[in-house]
């Protein structure tokens, strides 16, 4: 059986690979809110040959393995319908439905899984625009692009916001930038690290402590 540490270790590793590049031990020792030492021996334990859950080259980083991708994905499809069932049947706000997922995750059985997945009509987005992978662990990749390569005067669509920082999504949230909403970047600061927008008929300021968290896909306007 495998623990919940290791699923949670797993799963965030999962997140920080963003595909296929090797993640830093560093950061993922931030990303757990551990010490060096413990993600260390973590990776030790993980990337034995009996496990082979992930792959260590030092001085380049780690990323999955297939047996530890699999880990991870049933933690993340479990996390992300919790997540939207606990916003869309019980109005639970979007800023806090990640860290009740969190505690969640790992204790929910395969049953209760699907009969989530079968209440909400077999989703593939959750609520902060996060692809949910399927029963069979296949995953969408969303055609997306980070906000902060968005040029002034081009209209865009939220397609993604991170989720992991609550007062960000309270912030986005009084101001409707949700998945699907529809904006405008009047402004772009090159320099500054700020952009200007406007959505729902006003103009809001974000800066850096916001932009690389929303990822968005361009509006393409009527020929």
């Amino acid at each position: 059986m495998i623990s919940q540490s290791v699923e949670n270790f797993l799963k965030h590793l999962y997140e920080l690979q963003n595909g296929d590049k090797w993640v830093h031990t560093s950061d993922l020792a931030r990303e757990l809110k551990q010490k060096p030492a413990s993600t260390t021996a973590m990776i030790k334990k993980l990337a034995a040959p009996e496990l082979a859950f992930i792959e260590h080259i030092p001085y380049k980083g780690i990323r999955l393995l297939p047996n530890g991708e699999m880990i991870a994905l049933e933690v993340v499809r479990h996390h992300r319908l919790i997540e939207l069932y606990l916003s869309k049947a019980l109005g639970v706000p979007w800023d806090q439905v990640h860290d009740e997922a969190e505690k969640l995750e790992h204790v929910i059985s395969e049953d209760l899984e699907q009969r989530m997945a079968d209440a909400l009509g077999n989703p593939t987005i959750d609520p902060h625009g996060a692809p949910i992978p399927g029963p069979d662990l296949k995953i969408l990749k969303l055609d997306s692009t980070p906000l902060s390569e968005i040029e002034a005067g081009t209209t865009v669509r939220v397609v993604e916001v991170y989720d992991h920082n609550a007062e960000l999504l309270r912030y986005l949230g009084n101001i409707g930038l949700y998945p699907d909403a529809e904006f405008t970047v009047l402004e772009k600061e090159e320099f500054g690290n700020s952009l200007v927008i406007e959505i729902n008929n006003a103009t809001h300021n974000l800066g850096e402590n916001a932009i690389p968290y929303v990822s968005v896909a361009e509006v393409k306007k009527p020929a």
